[in-house]
């Protein structure tokens, strides 16, 4: 779901945020914190040193110590900020968005759905459903390393669910895929996508 600058953003952030934490990590730590490759963590802070948000000091043992510049403090509130900004923009559109999708399952007499993708999607999907009087009967994610997620069973196979009505689309990392993957198995018409993910 995040564009590629949001994405940089969010690494830049982090890296500050864990600097700010912690003076002196190795960079092989700073990639695990991030959930990045090595050569990746070292690119991210090599640009944060360059631009002045990071400065780096040599330690005994051929280690370093990297420390938040003024700048480095100033980049990361604003980052803060932005971040924020987003993640409420995208709850209140996220929400209007299943609402309309649970209003649309309510008028076609549907009650009983599926949701697919574990994602913040499917976790705003499940507090919509309470409020519209849907039941989440299970989450389907066929990459899915958990057993349950907002307090419902977690299916990697669309097979083993109970009966439903429909599936509700919650996938923010492929959701085109999925979206092919439903239609294919339970067939276009009981495939509900929130407008927030812009496939139709």
């Amino acid at each position: 779901m995040n564009t590629k600058g949001e994405r940089d953003d969010e690494l830049v952030l982090e890296l500050l945020d864990a600097i700010g934490k912690q003076s002196n990590l190795s960079q092989r730590h700073l990639a695990r914190q991030l959930g990045v490759a090595l050569g990746l963590a070292n690119s991210y802070l090599k640009r944060c040193i360059r631009k002045g948000y990071v400065k780096i000091r040599t330690a005994p043992a051929n280690r370093y110590l990297y420390y938040l510049t003024p700048k480095g403090f100033a980049e990361k509130s604003r980052l803060t900020a932005k971040y924020l900004s987003y993640s409420f923009t995208f709850y209140r559109r996220a929400s209007a968005s299943c609402a309309e999708v649970f209003q649309q399952c309510a008028l076609r007499g549907w009650k009983r759905v599926v949701l697919c993708g574990i994602s913040d999607l499917a976790e705003i999907a499940s507090l919509q459903a309470t409020e519209a009087e849907i039941e989440i009967v299970a989450i389907y994610d066929p990459r899915a390393d958990r057993e349950r997620f907002v307090g419902k069973k977690v299916w990697t196979d669309l097979d083993g669910i109970e009966t439903f009505d429909a599936c509700v689309l919650t996938d923010l990392q492929s959701p085109s895929t999925s979206h092919k993957q439903l239609v294919e198995r339970v067939g276009q018409e009981r495939v509900m996508v929130p407008d927030i993910l812009r496939l139709e």
